[in-house]
């Protein structure tokens, strides 16, 4: 009796233990996903979709808006996923309303085609999206980096009236005084000195090993298994992945936020990693040349992952200027 409860307790603990150690090396892709299914699920993060018209978004979200400080809504950057932004949203105070969407293409928001994919088509898809889930009924805070830093800008200069604040990290599609390691690849890569590969489109191990030093000044020392689930939740993507690419640096796009950064007229901070290998830190500076009350902060030993390097401080970076925000608000109403 005692020794059939003990090999029914020990068959109970061994079956998924086997499951989990099975799963992690035949399916690591999988396993990832569950694994941010799970961390979502700890930080109450609920996963929603939204249509406009024929078209689908994703996104998760917590809170409730109509708080002390607007929402917040959070663009990731370049073949990234909402869950990009797990890290952040840990640091972030419960009662905060928070919307992570995935951008126009990327895992479950619809995949349509390049008119979608330029800068311009994003801010007009990631607009439909503010709309479709009603958070244009007041002013919101918007985070954007790296593709989606150049995207938050552009809706800053295009749809100023429906922000309180703008967040910017690391962004893309600027004039760079100082060339990035990325960028000197991207101009071998068009003069025809490189093959195909692209250095944000790994398809091999040491193609994404090289992708992770490039964005991580210390990159995470990740185990085999987990690397080849991130290569395995990559590749089936990478056709796409290559399409936006070609989008967002050509002529249409390289330069969007540049281009339009005299046209920001909301308040906006500035969040940069001193060691951007591909998106070089000089970045800053010209904004906050073109916008002289603009906040940077640069963060020391931070690439440009800094979601991934630098999540504690960047969320403390982004209360704190939420907070100045609304004590200034207050402030000019009394005035007022």
């Amino acid at each position: 009796m005692e020794l059939s409860a003990v090999m029914l307790a020990g068959g109970v603990l061994v079956a998924p233990v086997l499951a989990f150690v099975t799963s992690f090396l035949l399916w690591p892709g999988v396993l990832l996903k569950a694994y941010n299914w799970y961390w979502r699920r700890r930080l109450g993060l609920m996963v929603r979709y939204s249509h406009s018209g024929s078209y689908r978004f994703c996104y998760s979200t917590r809170g409730t808006p109509g708080g002390i400080t607007p929402s917040l809504l959070l663009l990731h950057g370049f073949s990234a996923t909402k869950d990009m932004w797990l890290p952040v949203v840990k640091y972030l105070p419960r009662n905060q309303h928070v919307v992570c969407v995935d951008m126009p293409g990327h895992e479950g928001t619809s995949r349509t085609g390049p008119e979608d994919y330029s800068i311009r088509g994003q801010v007009g898809r990631i607009h439909q999206f503010v709309q479709s889930i009603g958070l244009d009924k007041r002013p919101f805070h918007l985070v954007g980096t790296s593709m989606g830093g150049n995207v938050a800008g552009v809706y800053a200069a295009t749809y100023p009236t429906f922000l309180s604040s703008v967040t910017l990290i690391c962004p893309a599609g600027l004039v760079y005084p100082t060339e990035s390691e990325f960028i000197n690849r991207l101009r071998e890569l068009e003069k025809g000195e490189m093959d195909d590969s692209i250095p944000l489109i790994p398809t091999t191990l040491q193609e994404l090993n090289d992708m992770l030093r490039l964005c991580c000044h210390t990159p995470p020392n990740l185990p085999r298994q987990v690397q080849r689930g991130l290569l395995a939740n990559r590749i089936p993507n990478n056709d796409f992945y290559k399409e936006v690419f070609m989008e967002i640096v050509g002529e249409k796009s390289r330069h969007s936020l540049q281009e339009n950064m005299h046209l920001i007229t909301t308040p906006l901070q500035v969040i940069w990693g001193k060691e951007d290998q591909v998106l070089d830190v000089s970045g800053a500076a010209v904004l906050q040349a073109a916008l002289p009350r603009c906040r940077v902060s640069v963060l020391d030993s931070c690439g440009h992952s800094v979601a991934l390097e630098r999540p504690r401080k960047a969320a403390k970076l982004i209360v704190d200027y939420l907070h100045e925000q609304a004590v200034g608000d207050e402030n000019v109403k009394k005035v007022s």
